[in-house]
């Protein structure tokens, strides 16, 4: 099912029914997810080791890589989904309120086409 046709809550949900299949809730301290997912944003960023700007992009196009890649991105997201689930907090709106935080301290008009400093 692709990102368009997929809700939030939906994969939250399934998160949290894998999670409650395995008994695995006495594990899942915000300590060990969070811990988690550094541990799989490292693997995903071994995806990448090495490789200039332009093979970074190209790794994205051969079909092995780019399996390896989703599949890491997978496990960062699923982390931070259960960690969502575990702690009480609605991603949307974390998302929301981050993204005006950002546009106040990253202004369109000073930041365009520059890296932030």
């Amino acid at each position: 099912m692709a990102d368009s046709d997929t809700k939030l809550d939906e994969l939250k949900g399934l998160v949290r029914q894998f999670v409650d299949e395995r008994a695995w809730q006495p594990f899942h301290s915000p300590k060990n997810l969070a811990m988690g997912i550094a541990v799989e944003a490292a693997e995903l960023m071994e995806c990448f080791l090495w490789l200039d700007l332009p093979a970074s992009h190209e790794a994205a196009k051969d079909a092995t890589k780019r399996q390896a890649i989703a599949d890491e991105m997978a496990d960062v997201f699923c982390y931070l989904l259960n960690l969502s689930n575990v702690i009480g907090i609605d991603l949307s709106d974390a998302l929301r309120a981050k993204l005006v935080k950002n546009a106040q301290k990253y202004p369109a008009e000073k930041y365009k086409g520059k890296f932030q400093a």
